[in-house]
């Protein structure tokens, strides 16, 4: 068994292909015992600080949830109550860590958790960064192999900005043996760098995951196993909303685009959806969509990683 005991959790990267099936391997013996009658545990004394310096409701709701489930007690602190009135963040956590077991943190800048990683004795997770979102892969992992029996050599589609999912979709499927054709403007498409890191992590660990990048989303979708998309315009963009609208004009997944997948493709999206931009209703409501169930598996994932960790 892999050691995860006091690790963080910055970027789906930070773990081996072993270490990321551990957690899924947790989450759904977790899910299915927790379906039981059962009493809850009692972790007297433990606690764990939640930020959110970004607005939340899944990520804030599953992580309370995911704590009381393991008798820890969640502390919700807002842009207000932490990093702020021109304190250190090295101040900032060495405070911290004197009343909690663990940080998890949603901000903008990357810079921001890896700051907080490198001054806190223990374990940060990053519940949402500009660049990453590693608890979304972890529940969007669980979800696929629910409905799919595995992972190992199925291909996800992702159709749009290349964001913070584009970067963890590409370096969670490499870890996984997912391949990933991603298809995004001109203009929008995802780092470079993280690019040939996932393909990277895909060769290191030998798990013959390819990572392409496209323009033409009907390319990107063809024979695909999972079709995923996400938000035009994310936290912190309202103010392109209109123009991305214009420049992802043709990369809304909708029936026709999704007629080019494999007949039992799954339709995923990470929430909150946009509807009749980046997905259509008809797509968003139909019967291969799992959106709910990948949103219920953010508590399952999330309470698997502090379980581990803690």
């Amino acid at each position: 068994m892999h050691e995860l005991k006091g690790r963080d959790l910055l970027s789906i990267a930070d773990l081996t292909p072993d270490e990321l099936m551990l957690v899924i391997d947790r989450a759904q013996e977790q899910k299915a015992a927790l379906a039981a009658p059962h009493e809850a545990p009692v972790q007297k004394g433990k606690a764990i600080a939640l930020i959110f310096m970004k607005p939340s409701l899944r990520t804030r709701v599953s992580f309370e949830k995911a704590c009381v489930d393991l008798g820890y007690h969640p502390i919700v602190l807002g842009p207000g109550d932490a990093f702020s009135r021109e304190e250190t963040v090295h101040d900032t956590v060495k405070v911290l860590e004197r009343f909690v077991d663990a940080i998890v943190l949603r901000t903008f800048a990357h810079a921001h958790v890896e700051e907080v990683a490198k001054h806190a004795s223990i374990p940060v997770v990053n519940a949402l960064t500009d660049d990453h979102h590693p608890c979304q892969m972890l529940a969007d992992l669980l979800t696929i192999r629910e409905h799919k029996g595995g992972l190992q050599g199925l291909k996800i589609a992702y159709i749009g900005d290349g964001n913070n999912m584009a970067n963890t979709y590409m370096l969670g499927g490499a870890l996984a043996g997912i391949d990933i054709s991603i298809a995004s403007p001109v203009g929008y498409q995802p780092s470079a760098a993280v690019v040939e890191q996932a393909r990277g992590l895909a060769a290191r660990y030998a798990t013959r995951a390819t990572i392409e990048v496209l323009t033409d989303p009907v390319r990107a979708v063809a024979g695909a196993d999972i079709v995923m998309t996400d938000t035009w315009a994310s936290m912190g963009q309202e103010a392109e909303h209109a123009r991305r609208v214009r420049d992802f004009a043709g990369y809304t997944v909708d029936a026709a685009l999704m007629t080019g997948a494999a007949r039992d493709a799954l339709f995923m999206h990470c929430l909150p959806a946009h509807r009749g931009e980046e997905v259509s209703a008809e797509v968003i409501d139909a019967p291969y969509s799992v959106i709910f169930d990948e949103a219920e598996n953010r508590l399952h994932a999330q309470r698997a990683w502090l379980s581990l960790v803690l």
